[in-house]
C-alpha cells in the first residue's frame, strides 16, 4: 500500500468522529468561505480606486469613497465574527472529538487481554493517549478549513487573474504543480521523522515511569547515576531524531520559499512588461500583485499546514494501531450470564501456550473441583500454577480443551458475570491512588460505608485502619506506598470480602510477608475461604495443610493429589517438597533467633 493511500485510509477511519459535530463543522466551513471571500474583495477595491484615480479623478466622489469604505467595514466585521466562531467553536469541536477518541481508546484498552500488556510499554500507551491525540485535535479543526480556504483561494484567484490577463495567469499557475511536487517529495520524509519522534517520546515516558516507580530501589542501590545514563541515552536518541526532523523541515521550507520568490519575480517582471505594452492597466497591475500575494499566502499556509497534517496523520495512525489491536478475550455471540453460582470448576484436557511457537505451559490437564472445596496447587516454579488459575476468569483462553463452571463452558458465559463470580488475592497487591475507603469499595462500587467497615473487620484490617490519623479516609499514596505489605494485603482481602464471590483464587498471597504479617493475613484468608470454592497457589506449604485436596503440578501435568496426610504417606514429590520447605524454614528461623 502506498503512503498516499495509507494516509487516505487513515483519514477515512477518522471521518466518523465528525458525525456528532457536523453542524459545527458545516458552520465553521461556511465561516471559512466568508472570510476567504472577504479577503479576495480587497484587491478589487484597490483596482477600482486606482483606475478611477488615473482615468478620471473626479469620479472619486465622497459618496463613492464612503460607500466603498462602509462596504469594506461590513466585510471586516463579518470576517471578525466568522474568525471568532472558527477559533472558538472550531477548536471546541476538535477538543470534543479528542475526548471521544480518548474514551474509545481507553474503552478498547480496558478490554485487551493480559498478553497485550505483557508486550506493550505503558509509557508508549500514555504518549498515544495524550500527545498524539492533542495533535489529532489540531488536525481535526484545521484540516477541513485549510483545504477549503486553499481551494477557494486558488479557484477564485485563477478566475479573477485570468479575467485581467490569461497568459500571465497561466504562466504563474504552471509554477504551482512544481511547488506541490516538492511538497509531496518531502511528505514521506516528514511523516517518517514525526513517527520516529512520537515513538521515542513514548520510550522516554516508559523509561521515566520505570525509574520513578522504582526510585526506592534505585536509591537503595545508589544507582542514580546508572538510571541517569539510561535516561540520557534515550534523550540523545530523541535529539538525533529531532535533528533529522528539523533538517527535513528546513529543506521543505527553503524549497517552497524559493519557489514562492520565483513566482513573485515572474509577476513583477512579466507584469511590468505587460504594463509597458498596455496589456495591463495600473489598477490591474496593483490588484494582480495583491492577488498574487493572496495566492502565495495560500500556498504558504498549505505548506505550513503540511507539518500539522503530518503530525495529525501520524497521531491518527498511532491511535488506529491500538484500536486495531485484537480483543483476544471477549464475549462470544450468544454468550449468557452466569446465574446462581455454586462454584464447581472442571478442567477437561486443557492445554495452554502463550505464543503459537512457544512451548506448552500446561498440557492435557484434567481436574475437577467440587463446589465449596478448598484445593491447593503446589509444585516447582514454572509448572503452570498461576497460568492454570488465570485461565478460570479468562485472562487467557485455553489453547486446547475447555474449562467449565457449574457445567457451563466459560467461553459461553459473559465475561462480566464470570469475573463477577470470582475473587482474586495475589502476591503483588495493587492499590489505586486514593483513600483506603476507595480501595476497599472498589470490590463493590457504591457500597455503603457500613459494608466497607464490615469487610475490613472480616479481613482483620479494621483495627490498623482506625489507628491511622484519618482512618478510612487516609490516602495510601502511589500504589499504596504508605502502607506495609501486610496492611496492603489485608486491604486487598477486604476488597474481596466486599465483593463476596462464590469462587476464590489465592495466588501465593502470603509468600512476600514476614511471619507476623503472614499469620494475620492467613487468618483473614481462612475466614474468606469459608463456604467458597477456593484454589490456593502455595509457596509456603505449611499454610495449605488443611486444604481438602492438594494437587501437585509439574511440567508433566498433574503428578499426584490427595490430602496432606495421604500425600505424606505416599512419599512422592509432595513429600520431598514439604520436607525441603520445612528444612529451609527451620534454617531461616534459626538465623532469625541468632540475630535476636
Amino acid at each position: 500500500m502506498s503512503k498516499t493511500s495509507r494516509a487516505a485510509g487513515l483519514i477515512r477511519r477518522f471521518i466518523p468522529y465528525y458525525r456528532p459535530y457536523r453542524r459545527i463543522l458545516v458552520t465553521s466551513l461556511l465561516c471559512a468561505v466568508l472570510t476567504t471571500v472577504s479577503g479576495l474583495v480587497f484587491p478589487l477595491i484597490v483596482r477600482e480606486i486606482t483606475d478611477r484615480a488615473i482615468s478620471d479623478i473626479t469620479s472619486l466622489t465622497l459618496g463613492f469613497i464612503l460607500r466603498t469604505g462602509g462596504f469594506f467595514l461590513a466585510l471586516q466585521l463579518m470576517d471578525a465574527g466568522c474568525r471568532y466562531y472558527m477559533q472558538s467553536r472550531g477548536h471546541i469541536m476538535g477538543a470534543m472529538m479528542e475526548r471521544d477518541m480518548r474514551s474509545d481508546l481507553f474503552g478498547h484498552l480496558s478490554q485487551l487481554s493480559f498478553s497485550y500488556y505483557s508486550n506493550t510499554k505503558v509509557g508508549q500507551i500514555m504518549a498515544r493517549i495524550t500527545n498524539d491525540l492533542f495533535e489529532v485535535t489540531e488536525f481535526a479543526h484545521h484540516c477541513p478549513e485549510e483545504f477549503l480556504i486553499g481551494g477557494v483561494n486558488l479557484m477564485v484567484s485563477f478566475i479573477l487573474l485570468s479575467a485581467m490577463n490569461l497568459e500571465l495567469t497561466l504562466i504563474i499557475f504552471l509554477m504551482l504543480p512544481v511547488m506541490f511536487i516538492s511538497i509531496l517529495l518531502f511528505h514521506g520524509k516528514m511523516r517518517a521523522t514525526f513517527r520516529a519522534s512520537r515513538h521515542q517520546v513514548g520510550e522516554i515516558n516508559a523509561q521515566m515511569e520505570d525509574s520513578l516507580l522504582g526510585m526506592r530501589v534505585v536509591q537503595s542501590f545508589a544507582n542514580e547515576e546508572l538510571e541517569g545514563e539510561k535516561f540520557e541515552e534515550g534523550n540523545r536518541t530523541f535529539l538525533n531524531i529531532k535533528k533529522r526532523q528539523y533538517h527535513v523541515m528546513a529543506g521543505f521550507h527553503s524549497t517552497t520559499r524559493l519557489l514562492s520568490g520565483l513566482m513573485n519575480l515572474l509577476v513583477v517582471v512579466l507584469g511590468a512588461i505587460y504594463l509597458a505594452q498596455g496589456r495591463l492597466t495600473v489598477g490591474q497591475f496593483a490588484s494582480y500583485l495583491l492577488y498574487i500575494n493572496v495566492l502565495l499566502n495560500t500556498v504558504s499556509r498549505l505548506v505550513e499546514f503540511m507539518e500539522q497534517f503530518q503530525r495529525g496523520v501520524t497521531g491518527i495512525e498511532r491511535f488506529v494501531e491500538i484500536m486495531d489491536a485484537p480483543m483476544e478475550i471477549q464475549d462470544l455471540p450468544g454468550a449468557k450470564p452466569l446465574h446462581d453460582v455454586r462454584g464447581e470448576i472442571t478442567f477437561e484436557n486443557v492445554s495452554f501456550q502463550y505464543e503459537d511457537d512457544s512451548a506448552y505451559v500446561l498440557s492435557g490437564v484434567n481436574l475437577k473441583v467440587p463446589a465449596g472445596q478448598n484445593v491447593a496447587l503446589v509444585g516447582p516454579s514454572g509448572s503452570g500454577k498461576t497460568t492454570l488459575c488465570n485461565l478460570i476468569p479468562r485472562f487467557y483462553d485455553a489453547t486446547e480443551g475447555r474449562i467449565l463452571v457449574d457445567g457451563q463452558d466459560i467461553r459461553d458465559l459473559t465475561l462480566k458475570s464470570l469475573r463477577g463470580a470470582i475473587g482474586t488475592v495475589q502476591q503483588e497487591v495493587y492499590l489505586f491512588s486514593g483513600t483506603i475507603y476507595d480501595n476497599i469499595s472498589y470490590g463493590k462500587p457504591g457500597a455503603r460505608r457500613e459494608e466497607v467497615v464490615t469487610a475490613a473487620k472480616k479481613a482483620g484490617a479494621h483495627s490498623f485502619i482506625e489507628a491511622l490519623s484519618q482512618g478510612y479516609d487516609t490516602h495510601v499514596g502511589e500504589r499504596g506506598v504508605k502502607l506495609s505489605g501486610g496492611q496492603k494485603q489485608r486491604i486487598s482481602i477486604a476488597r474481596v470480602f466486599l465483593k463476596d464471590p462464590p469462587i476464590l483464587l489465592l495466588d501465593e498471597a502470603t509468600s512476600a510477608l514476614d511471619n507476623e504479617s503472614e499469620l494475620l493475613v492467613q487468618r483473614s484468608l481462612e475466614e474468606l475461604a469459608q463456604g467458597r470454592t477456593t484454589l490456593t497457589i502455595a509457596h509456603r506449604l505449611t499454610t495449605i495443610r488443611n486444604a481438602d485436596v492438594i494437587w501437585v503440578l509439574t511440567d508433566q501435568g498433574l503428578e499426584e493429589h490427595g490430602s496432606h496426610e495421604e500425600l505424606m504417606q505416599k512419599g512422592g514429590l509432595y513429600y520431598r517438597l514439604y520436607h525441603l520447605y520445612a528444612s529451609n524454614d527451620a534454617k531461616a528461623r534459626r538465623r532469625e533467633e541468632s540475630l535476636l
